[in-house]
Parts: C-alpha cells; sequence; structure tokens
C-alpha cells in the first residue's frame, strides 16, 4: 500500500500523544505536605508543637527545651520564678535560650523569697523619751553687793548666803503607757486580688491534698468554657508539663498564679492579657482518664487551696 504525506503526520502526531499519554503515567514523586499529625493538630490549636516534657529535677539543674518558659521550670519544681531568675542573674524572667542550664538551688549565702505573710509580726516597744528638765534656767535676784560678788566671782559664795536658792529635784519621768502588740490578721483572699471567680461549671471531685493533690478537679462536658479565675497575664500555653496535658498558666497581681490543665482546646496565646471571666480554653481530657479541669492557685511558687479563694457555691 502506497504510504502519502499525509499518513505520515498523522503517524508522527499519535507517537507525540502517545509520548505524553506515558509521561502521565510516570512513577516520579509528587509533593506533599509531609508534616506530622502532632504537627498539624498543634497548628491547628493554635499552640506550640509538643515538646520534651518537664520533669521535677533531681539534680537542681534544669537543661532550656525549646518552648520552656521559666514559668513552667519554676512550676514545675516548686519554686519562684523569681528565684530561679535571681540565682541565675537573669535579665528578665520571659528571656531564656534554649540549652541554657539554670540553677535551681540557691548559691551559698543567697537569701530565700518569702512570702511577707509568712514572716511574723512586728512588736510594738514603748518610746523611750528623755525626762522632762524642770530646773530653772536662771534665777533672779535682788541687787546687793554679796549677790554681786556670787554672780561675778569676785568673792567666794558663802554657803550660807541667804539669797541662795535651792534647785528644785528633779521629777522622774512619767511612765509610758504600755502598748499591746497590734494583731495581724492574714486573710487568704485579700493579698492583691479583690475578687476570684470559678474557673468552670462543673462538679468537684477532687480537693486539695486529697485526689486533686496539689489543686482541685472539676468534672463536666467537653469543650465546656475555662474562664480565668481573675485578670492577669497569660505565661504559659502548651504540654509541656508530664502529668497536665494541655495546660495555661496566668500570673495575676501579688505573684499568685492560677493553673488550668487536661484542656481539650487553648484560645490564648503566652503574652496575652486576660480579664476575669475571660474564656480562655475548652474543657477536655488530655492526659486524663475523664474529661475535667485540674485547677491550681500557686503563691511564690507553693501550692495553696483554692477553695480558700473561690466563693462559695450554692
Amino acid at each position: 500500500m502506497k504510504t502519502t504525506a499525509g499518513d505520515c503526520v498523522r503517524v508522527a502526531w499519535l507517537g507525540v500523544m502517545l509520548l505524553g499519554l506515558a509521561g502521565c503515567t510516570s512513577t516520579g514523586m509528587a509533593p506533599v505536605d509531609e508534616r506530622s499529625p502532632a504537627h498539624r493538630a498543634a497548628r491547628a490549636e493554635g499552640t506550640r508543637p509538643v515538646t520534651p516534657q518537664i520533669v521535677p529535677s533531681t539534680n537542681g539543674l534544669h537543661t532550656v527545651a525549646r518552648g520552656d518558659t521559666l514559668y513552667a521550670i519554676a512550676f514545675a519544681n516548686g519554686l519562684d520564678y523569681r528565684e530561679i531568675a535571681i540565682w541565675n542573674q537573669l535579665e528578665s524572667p520571659d528571656r531564656i535560650l534554649v540549652g541554657q542550664v539554670l540553677r535551681l538551688t540557691p548559691p551559698a549565702g543567697e537569701v530565700e523569697i518569702k512570702p511577707l505573710d509568712d514572716e511574723p509580726a512586728p512588736s510594738a516597744r514603748p518610746l523611750v523619751e528623755p525626762p522632762l528638765l524642770r530646773e530653772p534656767q536662771a534665777q533672779l535676784l535682788a541687787y546687793s553687793e554679796a549677790n554681786w560678788a556670787q554672780v561675778s566671782g569676785a568673792h567666794p559664795v558663802k554657803a550660807a548666803a541667804s539669797s541662795a536658792v535651792s534647785p528644785a529635784p528633779a521629777a522622774s519621768a512619767p511612765a509610758a503607757p504600755a502598748e499591746t502588740k497590734p494583731s495581724v490578721t492574714t486573710s487568704a483572699t485579700s493579698a492583691s486580688v479583690d475578687s476570684w471567680l470559678w474557673p468552670v461549671d462543673g462538679t468537684l471531685i477532687g480537693r486539695f491534698g486529697a485526689a486533686g493533690g496539689k489543686g482541685i478537679d472539676i468534672t463536666g462536658s467537653r469543650n465546656t468554657p475555662v474562664r480565668a479565675v481573675a485578670s492577669g497575664k497569660v505565661v504559659y500555653s502548651g504540654s509541656g508539663l508530664r502529668g497536665y496535658g494541655r495546660l495555661l498558666i496566668v500570673k495575676h497581681a501579688g505573684e499568685f498564679l492560677s493553673a488550668y490543665a487536661h484542656n481539650e482546646t487553648i484560645l490564648v496565646k503566652e503574652g496575652d492579657m486576660v480579664t476575669a471571666g475571660q474564656k480562655i480554653a475548652l474543657m477536655g481530657d488530655s492526659d486524663a482518664d475523664r474529661v475535667k479541669l485540674h485547677f491550681e492557685i500557686r503563691r511564690y511558687g507553693k501550692p495553696l487551696d483554692p477553695l480558700t479563694y473561690l466563693p462559695e457555691r450554692s
């Protein structure tokens, strides 16, 4: 059969099309998103990726890992963040470096920071006043040669001079009234925070020192709003403390910290200023056996019973 020029053109185009199809079915790798599920979940929640967890130190030192904050390190070790800053000569508690080794014990001779509430009340002492001077500063004498000689020193003063006036005996100073020692009463709810709010609506299932450990446990429904108990600044937001799950720590006036653990979702970030009653998280069961909020109040690094601060509920 005779082949025409048109047939050659058609064959050439058919070859080009076959090569194109072969390229589409190539086994070469296409670009895909290689981010880990944990990274994507953390990004979706607006929190930092999971970091090495902070555990209480056994040797008095802590090596700063990515995601650590001084507040979280102090929280995990039951210390005041200001103490760690002083012991390590930090210019700011908000600036620590990855790989930096922090000491968690005071240097020799370092004075420990203690709250004023723990100091004994000063004892009152009576004010010692000097005795009143009751002797006359001058004497009025009648003019006579004998008196003139006495005051001018011209002649020795005669012991029996009739014009000599005996000074009145000094009166003893009146005794100061005894002062009673002032009584100093310390109210747990009066230190720098005017009022506290409950962080969440739910049922109390764990008390301080018992099932709640260093705080209290409140159970409720998943995604129940968690609210700030007082105005303050978010100083930690993440999951770097073992046993707390997704954790928020808020710093309040008077060196108080409030902590909210096991959240499903965190709604604020470090550095945010929050107001009392503001929604900051949603209740969940991260690193917990059930949906609940573990709530703590600390001052100078020491856990306190939250029920002493929170208002009574009917």
